[in-house]
């Protein structure tokens, strides 16, 4: 536990709050069977507003990434120094992915290796390493070779018995290469067929990632004054956005937009949004000193990783735990009867279900804000 930094981005904590929160809406449906479409994923191709939440969480990772390798390097941090540490932290949040898999039977031979926590792993350990190893130019050189090498490895190697450029769910590379190696250690949700958090995918995300660290460094060195209310660079720094944004538009031609895959165009569109939203947060909230309403999405971003375990965890206890399904002796999940009871019971399945998510981000807002108001901020 520790005390924020002074001089902090309050509009990076809010953009990763912003994300991290809306990985605990979309998350947390009173019922899968009722949910809004803006709050579920795109079926395969294409995107909805949930297909951004994951993208700009490791877009903050990197923001995060520059800022924080700056400020380690100035204290006389040198790079083995940087580089366990980095490590080191990968490790952790490999392993609380992990036990969130795994929880509560803890069954070894079935458990899921990769996922959400996985892959932020997985890549902060790359991005990590790329930049303390590599020149910025170079880095930006593995950033654009991962995309392109990622389109053709899709695109030209064949699939046994699909060929190749097949991007169904079963006909894919990534989705082959998973089975291959990961077995039955995959996304339960997938069938067994493909997992949308797996090993060769993961590369683009790579690139995710990077894509903030370079707009990190922009913001780092390029600090705008409080009283400084042009948009000058912020204006630039949107205007890459929109431009990422029509790229990756005009790549889905080509290459579809596509979440489990993380395709490369989907990794541009996401990417753009990612820039446009930073650098409007970054304006309202640093320069123009609009803090008051983004409060809820700065203590959400204080605790980022901690709230999302606990959420899960807590989500799953609450989906195990049997409980009377108020018939006779029917039983159902304890989750389930709330959500029946205490939501869809006056507003409707499909309202209920939403009040259902919104009180749940609600509940966390009360538990973070408490922490933060005790200065508690817990360091993963």
């Amino acid at each position: 536990m520790t005390t924020p930094p002074p001089g902090r981005l309050a509009s990076l904590d809010a953009f990763r709050g912003l994300a991290v929160a809306g990985m605990i809406l979309v998350n947390n449906p009173g019922s899968w069977s009722h949910v809004y479409g803006p709050l579920r994923h795109a079926p395969w191709h294409g995107a909805t507003p949930t297909d951004l939440v994951f993208p700009f969480f490791l877009f903050a990772v990197g923001v995060s990434l520059s800022f924080s390798f700056a400020a380690r390097t100035a204290r006389g941090g040198s790079r083995r120094d940087l580089w366990t540490h980095v490590a080191r932290r990968a490790l952790i949040i490999y392993g609380l992915g992990l036990f969130m898999a795994a929880f509560p039977g803890f069954d070894l031979t079935t458990v899921r290796l990769v996922g959400v926590l996985a892959r932020i792993a997985l890549v902060y350990l790359v991005v990590g390493t790329l930049v303390l190893f590599l020149a910025r130019r170079t880095v930006c050189a593995v950033m654009l070779a991962l995309l392109f090498g990622y389109w053709a490895l899709m695109s030209w190697v064949p699939v046994p018995g699909f060929g190749a450029g097949d991007l169904s769910p079963e006909g894919n590379l990534a989705a082959y290469l998973d089975r291959m190696i990961l077995g039955v250690h995959m996304w339960s949700g997938g069938g067994g067929i493909y997992d949308p958090e797996g090993l060769l995918s993961t590369l683009p995300a790579v690139s995710t990632t990077l894509s903030g660290l370079f707009a990190g460094d922009y913001l780092r060195t390029r600090r705008i004054a409080a009283a400084d209310s042009s948009l000058g660079p912020l204006g630039r720094l949107a205007a890459v956005g929109a431009m990422l944004v029509a790229a990756g538009l005009a790549w889905d031609v080509l290459f579809p937009i596509n979440k489990p895959l993380w395709t490369s165009s989907y990794v541009l569109f996401t990417t753009g949004w990612a820039f446009v939203v930073l650098a409007s947060l970054y304006w309202l909230i640093d320069v123009r000193g609009w803090r008051t309403w983004a409060k809820p999405f700065v203590v959400y971003g204080m605790n980022a990783i901690t709230v999302f375990v606990a959420s899960g965890l807590v989500a799953k206890a609450l989906v195990l735990r049997r409980v009377s399904a108020g018939a006779g002796d029917a039983t159902t999940s304890l989750y389930n009867r709330i959500y029946e009871v205490g939501f869809a019971s006056w507003a409707g399945p499909l309202n209920g279900s939403l009040a259902f998510a919104l009180a749940t981000v609600l509940v966390w807002l009360a538990v973070l804000w408490a922490m933060y108001a005790r200065r508690i901020f817990i360091k993963v």
